[in-house]
């Protein structure tokens, strides 16, 4: 278990220091205690927040019970921070009867209220899943008196650090942090949109060049997360992929999809299908395919950036696809198909982010035989705040549902996915508010997906 602070009394100094410019290493003092008024505490310890991590905490407490439920603090001379509850994961071999999740993504703050995440606060919940755009880096000011810190796109280390703590600032993210774990990952905004591996969005940026701004960006993002010593970057380099065990109900596996990746190309482009293209890197794609056929759990979930199923736009004869998601790089998402169908991997379900929008589809090993294996399902989960108030329906969920067989719900409003995993099944709840561009919206559950043990795809609730 990780339990995270940083040290910002001016979170939006100029300097990016949050207000600690020219303090040293401070001692902070940490609590977990069984109950809210820490009668009965459990765990202390004193972490040192220091200059060179923005005076971030991460502090790693491995002596607490399995599956248990405990509540957090920290203390700096007479400052004591508001509590935090967590929860312990369950023992490696236990037998766990249910787990309770919910994944989120894509909360650009200038285009809308957190309302989402202060509903997933009153959830009842294991954890939360974060698949990317933590953060975006434009200089964008929209029109709700939510304006991007700084008035710039972020490149330096003192622009992201800002640009982190202003999100930090939300009281509603405050409290959805605060409430349960969260397991997190990145996708291209926390750096730079649609970066790929070394390679800038813009042709202009030399690789170097965009290196040092890549090693900013995924140090504040370190800095700012509640992320294990592992994951300390090493300048522009980060190991993010991991896996997470609950139980032997099921494994969480969390997909790093920007930072190995081949560069996109173009729709059109012979490249595409280049055997050598790359989604996740040489490595990674090997722990992965090793990682899924040794798994022993009911459920392997992968946790991961973008669209994986065929997302066609093109509900005639043609192929329409987008090239900075899985349809952009065929010949690793086939590898993995296959590689899922060659290691007998059963109950696999990919949760999704990035795309703004709400969808439900089958994995078939072949997306031009609508009758081929089906190897299993993706939920996508739609953002926090992106795109603003969205709608029901919208010219690409027309496409999609057209021209992808595969593909059984669509809805572009905002919020999450609740998901409840027993042996028996797998469930999605879309849970989605009406409007972000003005806070108080109520919530509710628009769909349910389920999917059944030992029968992959998706079914409705």
């Amino acid at each position: 278990m990780v339990l995270w602070t940083r040290l910002a009394p001016e979170p939006l100094a100029e300097d990016g220091s949050g207000g600690m410019r020219g303090r040293g290493v401070v001692p902070v003092r940490w609590e977990v205690a069984e109950d809210e008024r820490f009668s009965e505490r459990v765990a202390h310890g004193v972490s040192n927040a220091t200059p060179e991590l923005g005076h971030s905490v991460h502090v790693e407490v491995d002596t607490l019970r399995p599956d248990r439920e405990y509540f957090y603090r920290f203390r700096v001379g007479g400052e004591i921070s508001p509590v935090g509850r967590t929860r312990t994961a369950p023992a490696a071999g236990a037998n766990l009867d249910r787990l309770a999740f919910a994944f989120v993504s894509c909360q650009n703050y200038p285009a809308g209220y957190y309302t989402a995440h202060r509903h997933l606060a009153d959830e009842d919940l294991r954890a939360v899943v974060h698949l990317g755009d933590y953060i975006y880096e434009g200089g964008a000011t929209g029109s709700l008196g939510r304006a991007h810190a700084p008035a710039r796109e972020v490149v330096s280390l003192a622009d992201y650090r800002i640009r982190h703590a202003q999100y930090r600032t939300d009281p509603d993210l405050q409290r959805s942090h605060a409430a349960f774990p969260w397991i997190v990952t990145w996708d291209d905004h926390e750096v730079e949109n649609n970066y790929a591996d070394e390679i800038s969005q813009h042709d202009d940026v030399a690789p170097g060049d965009f290196l040092v701004r890549r090693a900013a960006a995924y140090q504040a993002y370190y800095e700012h997360l509640p992320l294990r010593r592992s994951s300390v970057p090493k300048g522009p380099d980060m190991r993010i992929h991991r896996r997470l065990r609950f139980g032997r109900l099921a494994e969480f596996t969390v997909l790093d999809g920007r930072q190995y990746r081949s560069d996109q190309v173009g729709r059109n482009s012979p490249e595409a299908q280049d055997p050598d293209r790359s989604m996740l890197g040489a490595e990674q794609e090997r722990w992965l395919l090793d990682g899924l056929g040794a798994s022993t759990a009911r459920w392997n979930i992968l946790a991961q950036q973008t669209v994986m199923a065929r997302a066609d736009r093109d509900p005639g004869q043609g192929l329409r696809l987008p090239m900075d998601n899985w349809n952009g790089y065929e010949p690793a998402r086939q590898r993995l198909f296959d590689g899922v169908v060659e290691r007998c991997v059963e109950n696999l379900v990919v949760i999704t982010g990035d795309a703004h929008c709400s969808m439900a589809a089958d994995l078939k090993r072949d997306f031009a035989e609508p009758d081929s294996r089906t190897v299993g399902a993706e939920f996508l989960g739609t953002s926090i705040s992106s795109g603003g108030d969205g709608a029901d329906m919208d010219r690409r969920g027309e496409q999609w549902l057209a021209a992808n067989p595969h593909m059984k719900f669509y809805n572009q409003r905002r919020g999450y996915v609740r998901c409840t995993v027993d042996r028996d099944g797998y469930r999605a709840d879309y849970r989605v508010v009406p409007y972000v561009t003005r806070p108080g919206a109520p919530v509710s559950t628009l769909a349910g997906f389920v999917v059944e043990n030992g029968r992959p795809g998706v079914q409705e609730a």
